[in-house]
């Protein structure tokens, strides 16, 4: 074995069947995307920044290995709720034993469950809040807008959380995607926790403009540009490949750009994705759009009969990880 490269190695020597072949195949399929000259789109669902994926997906973004990304409004903010509070979570490894009243127990004390890893509300949420709650007001008052993203990237790059941080910002992905001015695609933003906030505060007037923050149709609109603009580039060295790790709407929103552009706006000469992968643990005989195996999408008009297509029906948790450590080269 290479010392320099101990997870590819181990993964080529164990990893020969089933789940773990495809996270090697996979994992090989994104370099040769990338050598070939193309670009690739990461789409995240589930709590993925809670589970702390900007250890690797910073390094990712910063090593150019990541070229967008569609997430949730939980991912979104959760990566920066770890990067402020992390000192304040708590791990419940046995949380499958817990009682109701365990779990009122962690309610009255604003520690919100995500499997085995509680969010402090007064440490991350509101803290949060409180900084873009200044950006939201200050844009309202000017009768400017902008995506949920954009006020993130202003607060991030602006230092004011800095004195707070409790993690390597290194192992931010988000502050990576800030440097970087990464294109990103928050569908569903009010569905998180942020948006429920932002709600509240037009609700309560202190924000006049419901339309200051925008969101799902002009993300629609401002991916349907970069696409198109992007395949154009590459059109003779290239494509835009889509990883996508778990399912939902971070998934299922930005994939169909593509029979969009062809079907309602007539681009025909714009190419289809070309590379798919998916870690899922979705059940595909149940009607899951999540679970769909990539030939159905064939269908659709997303992926052609040629792409090179992959899915890896495991825990996004741990496979992403070993994925781009590899495509990282260790």
């Amino acid at each position: 074995m290479n010392p320099e490269h101990p997870i590819t190695d181990f993964i080529n020597l164990h990893f020969r069947h089933f789940n773990a072949a495809a996270l090697k195949d996979a994992a090989y399929g994104y370099r040769n995307h990338l050598h070939e000259g193309g670009k690739m789109f990461v789409t995240l669902a589930g709590a993925m920044s809670t589970a702390e994926i900007g250890l690797s997906l910073a390094q990712m973004i910063r090593e150019d290995k990541v070229h967008a990304i569609c997430c949730t409004g939980a991912n979104l903010e959760e990566d920066i709720f770890n990067l402020v509070a992390h000192d304040y979570y708590e791990r419940v490894p046995n949380y499958r034993d817990l009682t109701p009243q365990d779990e009122q127990q962690l309610l009255e004390r604003h520690m919100n469950r995500v499997t085995d890893t509680c969010i402090p509300e007064m440490e991350a949420m509101r803290r949060i809040e409180s900084a873009v709650l200044e950006q939201w007001i200050d844009a309202d008052q000017a009768q400017e807008r902008y995506f949920p993203h954009e006020f993130m990237y202003k607060i991030l790059r602006s230092g004011q959380l800095a004195p707070s941080y409790q993690i390597d910002p290194a192992h931010s992905w988000m502050l990576a995607a800030a440097e970087k001015n990464l294109p990103l695609f928050v569908p569903g933003w009010e569905d998180a926790t942020l948006g429920n906030m932002y709600a509240g505060h037009c609700i309560g007037g202190d924000i006049k403009n419901i339309h200051t923050v925008k969101t799902g149709i002009e993300y629609m609109i401002s991916l349907s540009e970069w696409y198109t603009r992007e395949a154009r580039t590459l059109r003779d060295h290239g494509s835009i490949g889509f990883f996508q790790v778990g399912g939902g709407i971070a998934g299922d929103f930005p994939i169909c750009v593509v029979p969009m552009l062809h079907q309602d706006l007539g681009r025909t000469d714009i190419p289809l994705w070309g590379y798919f992968c998916q870690i899922s643990d979705s059940t595909t005989s149940y009607g899951s759009y999540s679970g769909a195996v990539p030939n159905e999408k064939i269908t659709w008009g997303k992926l052609g009969v040629k792409t090179p297509k992959y899915i890896i029906e495991s825990d996004a948790s741990i496979v992403a990880p070993l994925i781009f450590a590899m495509i990282l080269g260790k």
